[in-house]
């Protein structure tokens, strides 16, 4: 568990992966050394990555899904194919009537229609049930919620594309090592790096690892909603413990993703979603282990 300090950098670095040492020190009251040390420790340590969010908009990814894989046999092989895959955002073996769970990004219908055969194909797959994502309400680490969107999506030509591939790695790297990748100089890639920020094709923050600030339960649910289903969604959202909820078309109305500490407050949280008024029909499942969770996509120069 992170202590008091670590816990308020890591509060200030989601805000702003970037923000200077200076910054954290006057923030926190502690000094430039001590915040640039604790910043690091987190780093090496592995509880937090500072990673730069492209939004899907941007990285022209268009079609989302979610899907659900009844196997024949152990879970795991079929996880492992289905991860391996560059579409699969998130993957995880679960204890549920599905046994594996894929959220799948891809630009457009035709290639989400390819990615549904290649997991169809997989070695032990005996059934595929799809959630078409229409909206995403709320994703725990898009820049925006309400669709995840900038207003306009920035043109981008190939050094900004190349930018955005670096900050996807280290959100923090600095401006003469970038620099460096991408042939400008400090100053031009800087006023780049400012204005992708500016602009929403960008978004630096912290990736907080589960179990460094007490997550050690994780589940997902499904609800078939009566009534306006965008009202349940932003109800749901506003709960405790609830990281993702998708709109969309298929199994189910509304998918949303939840953590907790342990599995009373799981329960817990689970029975508020099913709580909510509209709420017809519901179906959850726990995730035992998290195969793969990816928040960068492939961005082509061309």
């Amino acid at each position: 568990m992170l202590d008091t300090t670590d816990a308020a950098l890591v509060r200030e670095l989601q805000r702003d992966g970037r923000v200077s040492y200076q910054q954290l020190s006057d923030l926190l009251g502690i000094s430039r050394e001590a915040a640039r040390a604790r910043v690091q420790r987190l780093l090496n340590r592995g509880e937090v990555r500072i990673v730069g969010i492209v939004p899907p908009a941007v990285a022209g990814i268009e079609a989302v899904a979610h899907v659900s894989l009844d196997v024949a046999g152990p879970g795991a092989p079929v996880a492992a194919a289905a991860a391996a895959r560059r579409a699969s955002s998130f993957v995880s073996c679960t204890a549920g009537r599905p046994s594996v769970i894929v959220e799948v990004r891809v630009a457009d219908s035709a290639a989400l229609d390819e990615e549904f055969a290649a997991l169809r194909a997989v070695p032990g797959v005996r059934g595929v049930e799809v959630f078409r994502c229409a909206e995403l309400v709320r994703d725990a680490y898009s820049p925006a919620v309400a669709g995840a969107r900038p207003a306009a999506v920035p043109r981008l030509d190939g050094t900004d594309r190349r930018l955005l591939w670096l900050l996807q790695a280290d959100g923090r790297a600095a401006f003469a090592a970038l620099a460096e990748r991408v042939g400008l100089s400090q100053p031009a890639t800087r006023a780049r790096v400012l204005r992708l920020l500016a602009e929403g094709a960008v978004h630096v923050t912290g990736l907080v690892e589960s179990r460094a600030h007490g997550v050690r339960e994780a589940a997902g649910i499904g609800l078939g909603v009566l009534g306006p289903v965008r009202e349940v969604a932003r109800a749901a959202a506003d709960l405790p413990g609830v990281n993702y909820v998708a709109t969309g078309h298929g199994r189910f109305d509304l998918v949303c993703g939840l953590d907790a500490p342990d599995r009373t407050a799981l329960l817990a949280r689970l029975e508020g979603v099913r709580a909510l008024p509209g709420v017809a029909r519901a179906e959850s499942w726990v995730h035992l282990a998290i195969v793969k969770e990816s928040y960068t996509y492939d961005l082509p120069i061309a």
